[in-house]
């Protein structure tokens, strides 16, 4: 695969940089395989840094250097990306969209008759390896392209296809779910601290402890519940502690601020 993919990015922002760095990384694609455009020259510096890909300031440059083009704007500037390459895009081209909120059926309608689209919602953590994303195919991509969307993201993540209706959960869940697990990390390392541990302990004892707490999930298959009660002896602080959390309506508020992020990203397709 590296000696034939060319890819390139339409915006070189963090979650651009993320996915290039993943795929360098993870042996895909060499630097110079990859081209990424942005309008400001800040965004092609940082990105050219830390992926050693080349920039440029056109959309359309891109377009004629690559054949796998993934569309990294924000959703505002969609439109005037696609209008960019719309007369460079061929039968040849398969568009990757990364932009919330904006739909397939969009995209297919502004982009040539049969145009090949597959719209993610990845997160950040591809920038270490840990990205988890959602995929839907378009009605004109092929199983080719689902593959080739799934070894791309599979190369920085977990991978999962869905349905394009539910990307809007996906949105809320993993897509925004970085910034909560930070939070969680943060307020973990606060009760650390409160307990009287050095913040530089603290913080690094909490962050392993997701990680370690997430790969017992993926690795052994138990439901979350399962893993909780093996680690809640009777009379023991484990209960004491998962009883405040309770009372503080973690679960709650947790299952609130996916809701409002997937509403938040319907809105804005519907805007």
């Amino acid at each position: 695969m590296a000696a034939l993919l060319k890819i390139g990015f339409l915006g070189a922002g963090k979650m651009a940089t993320a996915l290039a760095k993943g795929f360098i990384n993870a042996k895909l694609v060499h630097a110079d395989q990859i081209t990424a455009a942005d309008p400001y020259e800040a965004a092609q510096k940082q990105f050219a840094a830390t992926t050693g890909a080349k920039t440029v300031a056109a959309n359309l440059a891109v377009a004629q250097a690559a054949t796998v083009l993934i569309l990294a704007t924000k959703p505002d500037q969609v439109p005037a990306a696609l209008a960019e390459i719309t007369g460079a895009f061929t039968e040849n081209h398969l568009l990757i969209s990364i932009a919330a909120g904006v739909t397939m059926p969009w995209i297919e309608a502004v982009l040539p008759p049969g145009a090949r689209v597959i719209r993610v919602m990845p997160n950040t953590p591809a920038l270490v390896g840990a990205g988890a994303a959602g995929y839907a195919l378009g009605k004109h991509a092929t199983a080719a392209d689902g593959e080739l969307a799934q070894k791309l993201l599979s190369a920085v993540g977990l991978a999962l296809p869905v349905k394009e209706s539910l990307l809007d959960a996906v949105t809320g869940l993993s897509g925004s779910g970085p910034a909560y697990v930070y939070q969680f990390i943060e307020a973990l390392s606060d009760g650390g601290v409160a307990a009287g541990l050095p913040r530089e302990v603290a913080t690094k004892l909490a962050a392993q402890t997701v990680l370690g707490g997430a790969k017992m999930v993926l690795e052994t298959g138990l439901h979350p519940g399962v893993l909780k009660d093996q680690v809640t002896s009777p009379g023991g602080t484990t209960i004491e502690g998962v009883h405040e959390l309770e009372k503080g309506g973690l679960r709650a508020t947790v299952i609130s601020a996916v809701r409002v992020a997937a509403e938040k990203s319907k809105r804005l397709a519907q805007g």
